[in-house]
C-alpha cells in the first residue's frame, strides 16, 4: 500500500473519532476511561500532543529532537505520573472547545506535512526512526485504540471498517517485539493468523501449514493486540500453546511492557 493511501485512512480514522466526541456533554468529557487516571478529554489530549509532535518530526526533525529531549528522559525513567504531567497538563488547563480545536489543528498540520512523504522516507521518532508507512500506521492505530477507550466509556457504537487492516498487520508483525520488550526470547513456532475483515474478506498472515493458529474477526485481533480486550473476551479461536501465550502477552505499541485487561474485565 502506498503511503498516500495510509494517510487517507489515517485522516478518515481521526474524523471517525471526531464524529464520536464532537457532541459529547461536559460530563461525558470528564468520564474516567479504562486508562487509569485518564478521562475522555485526556484521551483526546494524548492524541493532540502526539499528532502535533508527529507533524513536527516530519517537517523539522531537529526541532522535534529539541522539543522532545526532556520527554524522552521522562519516558525512560518509568514514572508514568511525570510523563502524564508533561503530556497532559496544558490540555487539562484549557476548555473542551479549545482542546477540540487544537486537536483538529494538529491533525490538519500533520496531514499537510505527511502528504510530502515518500514510501521510503524515514521519520525520526521517540527511539529508532520509522519508515513513513509504519509511522502513519502507528498514528492510525493510536486514533483507533484511544477511540476504543472512549467508545467503551460512553457506551457508544462504532462501526468496524477495513481500515483495521493496518492495525491487524501491525499486530502480526510485532509478535517478536512483544517478547523482546519483556526481555524474553522470541518464540520460533510458526503461527497462522486468519482474520475476517469487516467487509467479509479474509486477511491471512503467516505460513498456511503452521500447526498453531489464530482465527476470527479482525476487530477482535486488533482489540487484543492493542490491549483493549483479553483474548477470552473475544471470539478468536486460538490453537496451540505459543499462539495462546502470544495473545496473552500481545503488545503492538511502543513503550514499557504492559499487560492488557484481565478476562471479563468489562
Amino acid at each position: 500500500m502506498d503511503v498516500s493511501e495510509i494517510l487517507e485512512d489515517l485522516i478518515a480514522e481521526q474524523q471517525s473519532l471526531d464524529d464520536v466526541v464532537a457532541h459529547l456533554t461536559v460530563e461525558q468529557w470528564g468520564m474516567a476511561t479504562p486508562s487509569p487516571g485518564w478521562s475522555v478529554a485526556d484521551q483526546i489530549a494524548h492524541l493532540t500532543y502526539f499528532d502535533g509532535t508527529a507533524g513536527l518530526a516530519i517537517e523539522n526533525p531537529q526541532g522535534f529532537a529539541d522539543k522532545t529531549e526532556e520527554l524522552v528522559e521522562l519516558m525512560s525513567s518509568g514514572d508514568e505520573s511525570d510523563v502524564d504531567d508533561a503530556l497532559l497538563s496544558h490540555y487539562r488547563s484549557i476548555s473542551i472547545e479549545a482542546l477540540l480545536a487544537q486537536w483538529r489543528a494538529n491533525r490538519s498540520a500533520l496531514a499537510k506535512v505527511a502528504s510530502t512523504l515518500d514510501n521510503d522516507t524515514r521519520v525520526e521518532w521517540y527511539g529508532p526512526s520509522m519508515g513513513a508507512k509504519s509511522f502513519l500506521t502507528a498514528r492510525l492505530m493510536e486514533a483507533w485504540a484511544h477511540g476504543q477507550d472512549i467508545v467503551d466509556t460512553i457506551d457508544a457504537e462504532r462501526t468496524a471498517t477495513d481500515r483495521l487492516r493496518h492495525i491487524a498487520q501491525l499486530g502480526y508483525i510485532t509478535r517478536g517485539w512483544t517478547y523482546i520488550n519483556r526481555g524474553m526470547d522470541v518464540p520460533d513456532t510458526p503461527i497462522r493468523v486468519e482474520l475476517t475483515s469487516p467487509s467479509g474478506d479474509v486477511w491471512a498472515f503467516g505460513p498456511d501449514d503452521a500447526a498453531e493458529s489464530i482465527v476470527g474477526l479482525a476487530e477482535d485481533f486488533c482489540l487484543v493486540t492493542t490491549q483493549r480486550r483479553h483474548v477470552d473476551d473475544t471470539g478468536l479461536v486460538v490453537t496451540g500453546a505459543s499462539a495462546r501465550d502470544w495473545m496473552e502477552k500481545a503488545q503492538l505499541f511502543a513503550g514499557p511492557a504492559s499487560d492488557g485487561p484481565a478476562a471479563n474485565a468489562g
